[in-house]
């Protein structure tokens, strides 16, 4: 019997507890069915208490890269947002809705700086990161080269612009704001058209570009201590 025991003790470590059940044909019916159960509600419970706090993650990794969560890839028109609560990439809502932008799909990958909160919400630190496609849920080392200044509904609302801190994973040759400026002015106007005209209800309009420099002390600003 304690054989058995530890058999169940490592399937279950090696999250097999799903098939663990086959095994307990040599259990009375009740003894079968408890010890299922039980299994399985434990490798449950593991499975969502391992799941990863994307906000919670350090802002910069140990050789001091600034660290990007992709939310929504470029290319895509479903707005998604990270819940916290749920640690899940989940659909924005907009009147009961799965939001979806209906204007062109986001010309570059979004998402948020880890470990910052812009406001009483938790809002963390929104960024574009300007490269091919890259899926929910990568977390990206960036370099930040930028920062879109916009006001929303009335308030100053700043979007951090980078690039792969990879060069084989860059699209633009650009690592800081003078190069973005003097080799890609046509990249800038697109950002800044898109997210004054992407959502018509948010009241966006345009008020400047700052540099990297800028971009460094809002992260610095926001990132929580």
């Amino acid at each position: 019997m304690n054989k058995r025991l530890l058999f169940y003790a490592y399937t279950l470590a090696s999250g097999k507890a799903s098939y663990i059940c086959s095994y307990t044909f040599l259990l009375r019916p009740k003894m079968k069915t408890s010890i299922c159960s039980v299994l399985l509600l434990l490798q449950l419970l593991l499975l969502t208490g391992c799941q990863t706090d994307f906000t919670a993650l350090p802002t910069y990794t140990p050789r001091k890269q600034l660290q990007a969560v992709i939310e929504v890839p470029a290319g895509d028109a479903t707005k998604l947002r990270y819940n916290r609560q749920t640690k899940a990439f989940e659909a924005d809502k907009q009147a009961g809705q799965d939001r979806i932008i209906n204007f062109l799909p986001y010309p570059a990958n979004f998402g948020f700086i880890p470990s910052t909160e812009t406001n009483a919400q938790a809002k963390p630190l929104e960024i574009v990161v300007l490269s091919g496609r890259v899926e929910t849920g990568t977390v990206m080392e960036v370099i930040a080269i930028g920062v879109l200044q916009l006001e929303t509904d009335g308030e100053l609302d700043h979007k951090i612009v980078a690039v792969p801190a990879r060069p084989s994973e860059r699209t633009i040759d650009a690592t800081d704001f003078g190069s973005l400026s003097t080799r890609y002015p046509a990249a800038k106007e697109i950002l800044q058209q898109w997210f004054v005209h992407q959502n018509p209800t948010a009241k966006s309009r345009f008020v400047g570009w700052r540099n990297e420099h800028f971009a460094d002390q809002e992260i610095q600003r926001w990132m929580k201590l």
